[in-house]
C-alpha cells in the first residue's frame, strides 16, 4: 500500500493562498500567468478565482479536506490553460505560448495525480495515473526549456547579475536542465532524481529571481504572482517526486512481504 507523502502538497497549497490572497488585495488576475480578460464580469470573476484558490489553498493542507481542494485548485488552473490555447494555436511557433500553457498544465497535473492517488488505493490504477502525470509534466518541462532558448537573453535579465561566471550561461544552463529533466520524466529514466532536481531548481529561481523582485516591489501584482507561480511550480514538481518516491517504495517492499511466510504455514 503506498504512503502518501505530504511536503509537495502543503507546498502547492501555499503557493495557492498567496495567489488567492493577492488576487483579493489587486481584484484583478495575476495576467502574466493567468491571460483572463475580455470576459463578462471580469472583476466579480477575479475575486471569485481568488477566494476560491486561497480557501482550495488552505484546505489542501489537511488530508481530510485535500481532495476536494485539490479538485478546485485543478478546475482554475485547468482555465487559465484553456486561456492560453487560443495563443497556442494562432501562434504555435511561438514558444512562450506553449510554455505558458504548460505552467498551468503542470500544475492541473500534480493536482489531480495528488487527488486520484489519495482516493484510490488499487496498485495498477495507481501506476496509471503516475505514468500519464509523469509524462504530461515531463512535456511541460521540456516547453520551459525549449523558451529559455528561444528568448535568451530575456532569460538572462532575469538572472541576477553578481551570479558567475554570467547571466546568458545561466539562462542557457537551466534551460538545458529543463529539457534534460523533461526527457527523463517523460521515457521514465533517472524519473525520481529528475523530479528532485527539478524541484531544487524551482527552489532557487525562488531565492534568487523571485523574491529579490517582490522585496524590491511588493507593490506590483505581478511580482507576487510571478512569486506564486514559481512556488506553485516548485510544489507540483515536489509533488511528482514524492509520489514517484513512495510508488518506488512501494515496489521495493512488495516483493519482501509477498516473500515472507504466511502465518498459517510458519513452523510452530
Amino acid at each position: 500500500m503506498m504512503r502518501m507523502p505530504d511536503v509537495g502538497r502543503h507546498v502547492f497549497g501555499v503557493a495557492a493562498i498567496i495567489f488567492g490572497a493577492s488576487g483579493l488585495v489587486w481584484g484583478e488576475f495575476a495576467t502574466n500567468w493567468q491571460p483572463v480578460r475580455s470576459v463578462p464580469y471580469l472583476t466579480a470573476l477575479a475575486y471569485l478565482a481568488a477566494l476560491s484558490l486561497l480557501s482550495a489553498g488552505i484546505a489542501v493542507q489537511w488530508r481530510r479536506s485535500a481532495r476536494p481542494a485539490l479538485l478546485m485548485l485543478a478546475f482554475w488552473y485547468a482555465i487559465f490553460a484553456g486561456f492560453w490555447l487560443p495563443r497556442v494555436i494562432l501562434f504555435p511557433r511561438i514558444a512562450g505560448t506553449w510554455s505558458g500553457f504548460g505552467e498551468q498544465l503542470c500544475l492541473v497535473v500534480a493536482a489531480m495525480m495528488m487527488y486520484l492517488t489519495l482516493g484510490d488505493r488499487d496498485a495498477r490504477w495507481v501506476d496509471v495515473v503516475l505514468r500519464v502525470g509523469r509524462v504530461l509534466f515531463g512535456l511541460c518541462a521540456i516547453s520551459f526549456g525549449v523558451v529559455h532558448f528561444e528568448a535568451l537573453q530575456q532569460t538572462a535579465d532575469m538572472v541576477p547579475s553578481w551570479l558567475p561566471p554570467n547571466q546568458r550561461f545561466w539562462a542557457g544552463a537551466t534551460g538545458v536542465a529543463h529539457l534534460l529533466a523533461g526527457i527523463a520524466l517523460v521515457t521514465g529514466i533517472q524519473a525520481l532524481l529528475a523530479a528532485r532536481l527539478l524541484t531544487a531548481m524551482f527552489v532557487v529561481f525562488g531565492v534568487l529571481v523571485w523574491l529579490p523582485r517582490l522585496m524590491s516591489n511588493p507593490h506590483a501584482h505581478n511580482a507576487w504572482g510571478g512569486n506564486a507561480m514559481n512556488l506553485a511550480a516548485a510544489g507540483a514538481a515536489w509533488i511528482v517526486a514524492d509520489l514517484l518516491r513512495a510508488r518506488t517504495s512501494a515496489a521495493r517492499t512488495t516483493p519482501r512481504a509477498a516473500a515472507q511466510p504466511h502465518p498459517s504455514t510458519s513452523a510452530v
